[in-house]
């Protein structure tokens, strides 16, 4: 038997690195990746102002028509938060911003927003006012809410990428963006997709564990990587919806392991929140696993976690 054609290519996409690697995929799959993961930041990204995302958000109160990419995506979001009651929550771009976080991250390090006098904000806005009409795909946004489809957006788009690069004839494809990662079909090797565990972001149990996959999806959350300053504090991006400031429920790292990675994705957020002793038994009642990492690296998985890790 002829051994697999396996090509493996990383990049930044979304602000964050992609890894995309394909098993038997016709001649220009890569670059249709690559070019994919491109158009949908552009679609989505709050940095850009020229973004349909950015384009929405300037204008609350008004219907605004977008491409068929974004209105799924923004459906997405809201089910989700409705999903979590809140957990997950989309509406947070204005309480970022308030932390400084309204570039991109590499810019605000460098040269930190100065902490604004005004109140910090409370709790985000939530979706209920969001309408959606699929016929025209048009959204409209009330007064003073924006969104923030920074997370979901990577693992809708690792799902997108696959669904599309398995249409074209690969027989097996995996896309990570930013540690939300998507695979389907074949694998380079006979074990399954296998998907390494960094210790930095759980702990010395992680050392030489792996998960694998024959299909599915894997999501990671971590305060431990996107923190900045503001002010005389160090904020991360994992913000708690009541509060619209950074949450602190003594966990370090949230992974998901679901069917599709836009869902694996809005999970990691809500055990996020429920914290180290909750959040296992959030994963479950929602048909996933995962597995909880608290501040002392101590793992804490979901039934059925010890399934996928090697």
């Amino acid at each position: 038997m002829a051994e697999p054609r396996v090509e493996s290519d990383s990049f930044r996409a979304m602000g964050s690195d992609a890894h995309v690697i394909l098993v038997d995929a016709p001649d220009g799959s890569m670059e249709r990746a690559r070019d994919r993961l491109a158009e949908l930041e552009r679609h989505w990204s709050r940095f850009l102002p020229d973004s349909e995302l950015s384009r929405l958000n300037a204008r609350p109160g008004r219907p605004v028509i977008v491409s068929g990419d974004t209105f799924d995506l923004i459906s997405l979001a809201v089910d989700a938060w409705r999903t979590t009651e809140g957990a997950f929550d989309p509406t947070v771009d204005t309480a970022m911003r308030s932390l400084g976080y309204d570039r991109d991250l590499a810019a605000v390090r460098a040269e930190p927003t100065p902490v604004s006098p005004e109140p910090e904000p409370g709790a985000t806005p939530g979706c209920d006012g969001i309408r959606l009409d699929a016929v025209v795909r048009m959204v409209t946004l009330p007064p003073g809410v924006t969104l923030d489809l920074g997370g979901i957006g990577k693992g809708y788009a690792a799902d997108l990428v696959v669904r599309e690069l398995t249409g074209l004839g690969a027989a097996g494809v995996c896309v990570n963006v930013g540690g939300d990662l998507r695979v389907v079909g074949a694998s380079p090797d006979a074990r399954g997709w296998s998907v390494a565990l960094d210790p930095d972001d759980f702990g010395p149990e992680a050392a030489e564990r792996v998960i694998l996959l024959e299909a599915g999806a894997i999501a990671t959350s971590t305060r431990l990587r996107r923190t900045w300053s503001h002010g005389d504090t160090t904020v991360h991006h994992l913000l708690d919806p009541r509060t619209g400031r950074s949450a602190s429920s003594a966990v370090a790292t949230v992974l998901v392991i679901a069917g599709d990675a836009w869902r694996a994705e809005m999970l990691t957020k809500a055990a996020f929140l429920a914290g180290p002793g909750a959040g296992p038994a959030v994963l479950e009642r929602h048909g996933v696993t995962g597995l909880v990492v608290d501040d002392t690296g101590t793992w804490h998985p979901a039934p059925g976690f010890g399934d996928f890790v090697r």
